[in-house]
């Protein structure tokens, strides 16, 4: 969530740099300015009539102390007066301010200045391409053929058990699954995160506090009786590890991973680009979070970004990394690197990370805050979030990158997890 002091004293920036990510609402933004100064106003009222009746409180007991009981009396109900009016004035302060709440939440975050324009898949750069395409056999097969063919994936059994878009793995498969898990998570502890295992369902402050709610309420799956929900990745839990915390500077910055199930609606997703493992509804995920010192906050960004690409070069995936265009970027972030890699037998691009910098965004709704060593005052933290990796697509680039006449090679660094060399 924008700050108020952001939104009031840059105006005019607010809304240049808004426009990039296609929100054009200036009513909103003067509409919010114009309920903050409601606000303020109330505000001063307020402090006034409490001055006066402060001053009325001292008044009393002179006015009784010289002889002038009614002087004492009139004091006493002009300030029973004034404990009504001021009663009342921060009743409507409560109001509007709720008000205020309502539309600031409304507003996206502001996009960094080098993302590029452009208002949607079409418009993002790249600005990094690796990796070796893999010559495949004639007639290669998708990796839901291949899945069949190997019993590694089963497709149907998953839509018995629970629907369409929750497969089930077995045998080598279940395996290679678990094997990629514990790569990531090594890899990221390796590069000094901390590993956490987090919840798997969040509440709603929870939800809010990472931007999943207002904004992503129909992904998300929902427990009404607990009135919780399912997480769509451990970013959220585990940003909110940091929800109502002041850090110490000299703390920054704190790098947790997790290793998740998560859970996404993807409510009107279908068609062939959906297919296997393309689009599912339940998926394994590690995530890596940063909570970082805003100096130094795209120094991490850069720093997360070759940590991801160092994964999919150790699996020898081709791969191209993309920054998102305004139009394309979700409504908290600043600034998005996407990872996609090449499955070769689909003859596609598909993504399998973001990685992105929120600045204070999701901060303020967390109220994280640092403070300099030595001083008082504190001020919001940036957070920054990336896959690393989402496992159902890498999945879908391993097995059919690697199929050969023998089988599926396992790429060589996944070998120690798995204990074995090919799927056949």
């Amino acid at each position: 969530m924008l700050t108020l002091t952001v939104i009031r004293e840059n105006r005019d920036e607010v809304i240049r740099r808004l426009a990039k990510k296609k929100f054009t609402n200036t009513a909103l933004i003067d509409q919010i300015i114009a309920l903050d100064d409601q606000r303020r106003s109330l505000q001063v009222q307020s402090d006034q009539l409490q001055a006066e009746s402060n001053r009325l409180s001292k008044e009393i007991g002179i006015l009784i102390k010289n002889g002038n009981p009614d002087g004492a009396q009139q004091a006493k109900e002009r300030t029973a007066r004034i404990k009504e009016e001021v009663k009342n004035l921060l009743d409507q302060m409560d109001e509007v301010t709720a008000r205020l709440q309502e539309l600031l939440v409304q507003i996206p975050n502001l996009p960094h200045d080098s993302v590029p324009e452009g208002a949607g898949a079409e418009s993002n750069v790249k600005v990094k391409e690796g990796g070796l395409m893999p010559v495949l056999p004639e007639n290669a097969w998708p990796h839901w053929d291949l899945g069949k063919k190997y019993n590694i994936i089963d497709f149907e059994t998953g839509t018995k058990l629970t629907g369409a878009g929750f497969p089930l793995f077995r045998a080598k498969g279940a395996k290679l699954e678990r094997a990629l898990i514990n790569f990531f998570l090594d890899e990221a502890i390796k590069a000094g995160y901390q590993e956490v295992l987090p919840p798997l369902m969040v509440n709603e402050d929870s939800a809010f506090a990472t931007g999943q709610l207002p904004d992503k309420e129909g992904q998300m799956y929902q427990v009404p009786v607990d009135n919780l929900y399912l997480i769509p990745t451990a970013e959220v839990p585990v940003t909110n590890i940091f929800r109502d915390v002041i850090l110490e500077a000299d703390e920054l910055p704190v790098k947790t991973v997790a290793y998740s199930p998560c859970f996404r609606r993807e409510a009107g997703s279908y068609g062939k680009d959906v297919r296997g493992l393309n689009r599912v509804h339940q998926f394994d995920k590690v995530e890596i979070v940063q909570i970082a010192h805003p100096e130094k906050s795209y120094q991490a960004l850069d720093e997360m970004v070759a940590h991801v690409e160092m994964l999919v070069k150790k699996l020898q995936l081709p791969y191209r990394i993309m920054k998102l265009c305004g139009g394309d970027m979700s409504f908290t972030s600043a600034l998005t690197y996407d990872f996609e890699v090449y499955a070769a037998a689909q003859k596609k691009w598909l993504e399998v990370s973001s990685v992105s910098n929120f600045e204070s965004f999701q901060a303020n709704r967390l109220k994280l805050r640092f403070r300099e060593n030595g001083s008082k005052k504190t001020q919001l933290a940036h957070t920054l979030n990336g896959s690393a990796l989402a496992l159902p697509r890498i999945v879908a680039a391993i097995l059919e990158n690697n199929q050969t006449d023998r089988g599926i090679a396992v790429p060589a660094v996944l070998i120690p997890y798995t204990d074995f060399e090919w799927i056949d």
